[in-house]
């Protein structure tokens, strides 16, 4: 194999050779009640047992605030039939509009959190804070899973990629998704 020539990155773009990342839309609430959506590329498993997952927002934006006001959150998993919603999302803030209802999504009641389920998304885990951490820039909030479910044709025991198109966040405006041809390697 030929070695290919490799360039420096500068250091403020180096997360984004982890890229494409998972795009999810968290929903908050907060105390007054006024629902919120945030798009992330910012969030991971951690754990299994308890089940934990941890999404990291900055401290500047609104979903921020209302996480640490009512201590709970909904990780939702958007699909690419709901991608220009997923960016509407990204890149307004809740202070001033309803994302909800100026995004065209659903907010549904969800199973045992105050913060609403986005309706239109594949799958819902539903969390509550189990800690945060100020890391740099931004907080990683983990969340502790309390409920998670997902439309039944989209996943058995893992995601039916035909079914359930998810959103993977390139960088700025670009996205992809996932081919459904999957690789099981030998050893």
């Amino acid at each position: 194999m030929s070695e290919k020539e490799k360039v420096n990155v500068d250091l403020s773009s180096a997360s984004r050779l982890l890229h494409p990342m998972h795009t999810v839309l968290v929903s908050c609430i907060g105390k007054a009640g006024k629902p919120n959506i945030i798009t992330l590329a910012w969030a991971m498993p951690t754990s299994i047992n308890p089940p934990l997952v941890a999404i990291s927002i900055a401290p500047r934006r609104y979903s921020h605030a209302l996480i640490e006001e009512t201590k709970e959150f909904v990780v939702n998993i958007p699909t690419m039939e709901i991608l220009r919603e997923t960016l509407f999302c990204g890149r307004r803030s809740g202070r001033d509009l309803d994302k909800f209802k100026e995004a065209g999504l659903t907010p549904a009641p969800a199973k045992k959190v105050k913060p609403p389920i986005i309706k239109e998304c594949v799958a819902h885990l539903e969390c509550r804070l189990h800690s945060q951490f100020t890391i740099g820039d931004h907080t990683i909030f983990i969340g502790e899973i309390v409920e998670a479910y997902v439309e039944k044709e989209a996943f058995t025991e893992l995601y039916n990629l035909e079914k359930a198109r998810m959103i993977f966040h390139i960088g700025g405006d670009e996205f992809a998704t996932l081919e459904p041809k999957v690789f099981k390697p030998k050893l």
